[in-house]
């Protein structure tokens, strides 16, 4: 990128910066190098030569290469370093340094993290097509295809092009080339991480613009691809940027700790190679100090910092299971607060991290975290995909027409890149991306075939069924999680096990609804198209959704309301064949329980000569026996029509009604009367009373019923406890 950034002043010391922040020290065994950017400041970067003069910069890109790749051909980046300061001579910084200072600083950055030979030198060049003569095809001609793709993934689209979109473009153009080479995205966190340490030169209102788009959009994204020493300086970075009071008040937390005679981190650290040394444990024991931004926050939490709150202690060990082992010992020997336990190994991060963490106590009540996990987790969890090497190169077993599976597309990038698709609008696509990365942690769900989601935390299940099945979602009409049926506004936790339950039918439409409870930019973008697309259906849904909060009660015209008038046409009987051992009694079904045959079923006299007939477990049976009331005896006859009620449950959809009527229509039954209770949850309650031509077509009704889209349940009327 045209690194407008010009000389390294920032507001006041940061990380990475010469005079970088004070922060705790204890006494260390010396380790083999390892990954610190912080010690990458302009100084390392120049070295002695006066201003005017090209750095040799070059050979501090080599010797951190070859320290992560002692067998990489150099002469790729040999040839990028002449062909990349050849075309930037004569340019300059605002600083007034030369130009290939920038992607020289770049390309250090990658080379400490361990980046491959392909990527460094495309970090070499990733300015000259946007700022120089050289092109694309020049690139590909002289350092093959791989490295123009790079190059040309993190090259700014032109404002004269674009206009106020061409930010939005550019990193819509850069996700895509992202979805398809991570590295891309590599070049660009460097890249940026070089330009936010520089900016001192710029006015303050482009700083704060710079950083805002920093903060919402590169550093989720570094977050994402698991690159923590770079997320972690952005965050510094930016935080000096935007809060520059509560930064320095952070700056003086750390300065004032660092002068205390006591470390109770150091004090820990000891303690536990103690114990791994009787343990026998090989382990390298550190103290990993806390940066700006996770110091604020912990003081924001907990009020007055202790010692213990200004870092954590890590311990590397060289197998997985020695993570287990030292976990074992440190809460044997040592006090362990359990509740701090996790478990990142057997089920890492999203972004590809692994660690144990956990935590113990001392006397004096400090609590001090413990990060346990191998080099190689290490490396990783600091360098994220950068750590990968070249992912795409294929494995020396594989076959040479074999598709590697690419570790590097966790579901959150393949769920970026298809609401991508969906979304033309320049400033919609922006606004949504930001809002898409500000959900910043992302939660597995497993199918009941063994596959897995990847979806933000706060997903629901509408958020799943269109992961899953994209457009074809507006089918979904329910799901079950854990094994239990539940509504599609189900908001899903880590681990849970979604089985989406999925309509027929081809034109089914999704629900207005559904916008509520969807949170992934993908379902939002797929229902919004299909309403704006349907304005028709989408307005008869919205009239259909005004459901009044008391119960509606449907009615066939000739049928008289049962408040006041009796309690059945007279032209039609009410009951199945029901014989009473009361002489000439008339005999009626009590409308609490409705019986049919083959119900077990029990009779009382009621005034006016009647015999009512109710359920044998109907309440209003205990209440009338306990009342003093005999029971008189009843039996079924031969088959006629009777009349039942059924209690239908099923999710909101569409045109449900009608279409549970008409399957109700074509199993004989006729309607007498029904209710729909107010939807809750995304769930409905349709109770029916029914008339049938003989109890016999009951069960046939109530399977038709079930196989109507969106009906999970139908079951008989629970006895009422009103009487007979």
């Amino acid at each position: 990128m045209s690194a407008e950034a010009t000389n390294s002043v920032t507001p006041g010391p940061m990380p990475g910066a010469v005079s970088g922040p004070v922060t705790p020290t204890a006494p260390r065994r010396k380790a083999r190098p390892r990954i610190d950017l912080r010690r990458l400041g302009r100084a390392a970067l120049l070295g002695p030569a006066a201003r005017g003069r090209l750095p040799d910069a070059i050979s501090h890109v080599v010797e951190a290469h070859r320290a992560h790749h002692p067998d990489a051909d150099l002469e790729p980046l040999r040839h990028a370093y002449v062909l990349a300061e050849s075309s930037h001579r004569g340019q300059m910084r605002k600083s007034g340094e030369p130009y290939i200072t920038h992607p020289l600083a770049v390309t250090l950055i990658l080379a400490e993290l361990g980046a491959e030979t392909t990527t460094l030198t495309a970090s070499l060049l990733h300015d000259t097509v946007e700022d120089t003569d050289v092109t694309l095809d020049q690139v590909r001609d002289q350092f093959g295809e791989e490295v123009r793709y790079l190059v040309d993934g993190v090259t700014k689209l032109e404002k004269v092009d674009y206009g106020a979109a061409a930010e939005p473009e550019t990193f819509r153009k850069m996700l895509v080339a992202t979805g398809n080479d991570v590295r891309v995205m590599s070049i660009k966190l460097a890249d940026r991480l070089h330009n936010m340490r520089t900016l001192g030169v710029m006015r303050p209102e482009k700083q704060e613009r710079i950083a805002k788009v920093t903060r919402d959009v590169l550093i989720p994204l570094a977050e994402r691809l698991g690159v923590q020493a770079l997320k972690t300086e952005l965050e510094d970075l930016v935080f000096a940027i935007l809060h520059p009071e509560e930064y320095a008040h952070t700056r003086e937390l750390i300065v004032r700790n660092a002068a205390r005679a006591d470390d109770p981190l150091a004090e820990v650290a000891d303690e536990v190679r103690g114990v791994l040394r009787e343990a026998d444990i090989t382990a390298e024991v550190l103290i990993r100090p806390r940066h700006f931004v996770s110091v604020h926050r912990v003081s924001r939490k907990r009020g007055r910092l202790r010692g213990s709150d200004f870092g954590r202690v890590l311990v590397l060990v060289n197998e997985d299971a020695d993570c287990y082992g030292v976990l074992g010992e440190l809460h044997t020997c040592m006090k362990p607060v359990v509740s701090e336990f996790k478990d990142f190994i057997a089920v890492p991060k999203f972004n590809l991290y692994q660690s144990l963490h956990t935590a113990v106590a001392r006397e004096d009540g400090q609590v001090v975290e413990v990060l346990i996990r191998t080099h190689q987790m290490h490396k990783v969890a600091e360098a994220g995909v950068v750590a990968l090497g070249n992912p795409y190169a294929p494995a020396p077993d594989d076959p040479a027409d074999g598709e590697r599976v690419d570790p590097t597309r966790p579901g959150w990038l393949s769920r970026l890149l298809d609401w991508q698709e969906a979304a033309p609008d320049p400033d919609h696509f922006w606004s949504t991306l930001r809002e898409d990365l500000a959900q910043d942690r992302e939660i597995t769900v497993f199918r009941p075939d063994g596959g897995t989601l990847g979806l933000p935390e706060g997903a629901t299940c509408v958020d799943a069924a269109y992961a899953q099945y994209g457009e074809d979602a507006h089918a979904c009409i329910g799901a079950r999680v854990n094994g239990r049926l539940a509504t599609l506004s189900t908001v899903l936790k880590d681990g849970d096990t979604v089985q989406l339950l999925m309509g027929q039918d081809p034109a089914s439409e999704p629900s207005r609804e559904w916008l509520e409870h969807a949170h992934t930019p993908a379902a939002r973008i797929a229902i919004q198209r299909w309403l704006t697309a349907h304005p028709a259906q989408a307005e008869s849904q919205r009239s259909e959704a005004r459901i009044p909060e008391d119960r509606t009660v449907l009615r066939p015209a000739d049928v008289p309301d049962p408040g006041g008038a009796p309690e059945q046409p007279a032209d039609r009987p009410a009951t199945g064949h029901v014989l009473a051992d009361l002489p000439a009694a008339t005999v009626r079904l009590a409308r609490c329980c409705t019986p049919v045959p083959p119900d077990e079923i029990t009779g009382f006299a009621v005034r006016g000569g009647a015999v009512t007939v109710h359920r044998v477990e109907c309440p209003a049976v205990a209440r009338m026996k306990d009342g003093g009331r005999a029971a008189v005896g009843v039996h079924w006859g031969e088959a006629a029509e009777c009349r039942v009620t059924l209690v239908a449950e099923s999710f909101v959809r569409p045109h449900l009604l009608a279409d549970l009527t008409e399957a109700m229509a074509s199993e004989g039954a006729e309607i007498v009367s029904a209710t729909v209770e107010p939807p809750t949850q995304q769930q409905v309650r349709h109770t029916y009373t029914v008339q049938l031509p003989d109890a016999g077509h009951l069960p046939a009704l109530m399977r038709a019923m079930r196989n109507v889209a969106g009906v999970y349940d139908v079951s008989r009327a629970q006895p009422q406890p009103q009487g007979g």
